[in-house]
């Protein structure tokens, strides 16, 4: 396989978008990235990735709605100049929402699209006008590539053509993120060292629902009242999940860890016993993904996204949206029960290995680039 020169347009604050792209990178690829902002304190980006920041018209504080419709022309004029001056084998867009647009605005084919989640089962229902730019993407797309099932079955639902669809998970590092001793500086500094651990790693959204979490603590408390609860996810409704922790009476059992960098995140998950996942939409949880790798037993809302990986009753238990008293005694059960514990932990393992190693799903996903690249598909 030779050298392929690839342009992305992403959210490079996005960890997957950083991930999938340094991939490139790392393997000798021509890789250029071109991004609305880039990222500050956070995994940073391969030195030999050629970085571009569109031109924003307002301050960061007041990125709004407005301010993206009224930066939406120069944008389109910028990735245009961009990519026509990079002359690239392949234009990638890593999300379908605004990269998804300015890629296929960019007029540049062959064109790839990703599809993640919430770009597909989330924002084309907000209005009429995301409706007709992710239809017009997904038509214009040369491949489509997603997480799942569900979110294939979607975009069908909104014109794509199934022949375009590669279903791909973005995968989890497994040599990475794997089953490890608990790691006692990090409980230590955190103050719950030795005591049963449960982790939250969503972001601290509506769509992730971390509030029904934090309803469930007061009855997990009344069964395993030694138990600590880690919510590792930043987000705008911290202040209030803090505030309702305070007036639940639970907020010392609870430890509000933020974004976490990723060797602490890691640690994190090892050290843990039980992993909870509140979401009420994903494509592929890749929280949840990462949560298997390392042999946690999960308690997962009962969603489309999730029944692929966690069966419930073999390798985890999932609950209902919403349903806190469910949660609780799910959760109760797991930090009672260490053998089931084991055995879930293992058999969510075995599924992420399986079926969602990223070394494996991007070697499917530089195939698809090869095949775009010489116009035919390649022999297996």
């Amino acid at each position: 396989m030779g050298q392929l020169k690839l342009c992305f347009v992403a959210d490079s604050v996005s960890i997957h978008a950083q991930r999938w792209v340094n991939y490139f990178a790392g393997r000798g690829h021509d890789t250029h990235l071109i991004s609305r902002w880039f990222p500050t304190g956070r995994e940073r980006l391969d030195d030999r990735i050629h970085a571009y920041a569109l031109v924003r018209l307002l301050r960061s504080s007041q990125v709004s709605r407005a301010s993206i419709a009224l930066s939406w022309v120069p944008w389109v004029l910028q990735v245009r100049r961009l990519v026509n001056d990079i002359q690239p084998d392949i234009v990638h867009a890593l999300f379908l929402g605004v990269p998804g647009y300015l890629g296929v605005a960019s007029g540049f084919h062959p064109l790839v699209l990703s599809a993640w989640g919430s770009d597909i089962l989330i924002i084309p229902r907000r209005n009429l006008v995301s409706k007709f730019l992710s239809r017009r993407a997904l038509k214009r797309a040369d491949r489509i590539l997603c997480v799942s099932p569900v979110v294939k079955d979607e975009m069908i639902r909104l014109g794509a053509a199934p022949n375009k669809i590669d279903v791909t998970p973005i995968g989890v590092d497994t040599q990475k993120f794997r089953p490890a001793a608990r790691d006692e500086a990090v409980l230590h500094e955190l103050d719950i060292l030795g005591a049963p651990l449960v982790i939250s790693t969503r972001s601290l959204k509506p769509v992730y629902d971390v509030e029904t979490l934090i309803r469930a603590i007061p009855s997990i408390l009344d069964d395993v009242p030694e138990a600590k609860f880690v919510v590792a996810g930043a987000g705008e409704q911290r202040g209030y999940l803090e505030s309702l922790a305070h007036s639940l009476g639970v907020a010392a059992s609870i430890r509000f860890a933020g974004w976490v960098p990723e060797n602490e995140y890691r640690s994190l998950l090892a050290s843990a016993d039980v992993y909870v996942s509140t979401s009420l939409s994903d494509g592929t949880s890749v929280s949840l993904l990462e949560a298997l790798a390392c042999e946690l037993a999960p308690v997962v809302t009962d969603i489309p996204a999730n029944r692929p990986w966690v069966h419930d009753g073999e390798g985890g238990f999932l609950f209902p949206p919403r349903d806190h008293k469910t949660l609780a005694s799910a959760v109760i059960r797991l930090l009672k029960d260490r053998e089931t514990r084991i055995r879930f932990g293992r058999n969510g393992r075995d599924a992420v290995t399986g079926k969602a190693d990223f070394e494996r799903e991007m070697a499917r996903v530089t195939t698809v680039y090869e095949e775009l690249k010489s116009g035919k598909p390649q022999a297996p």
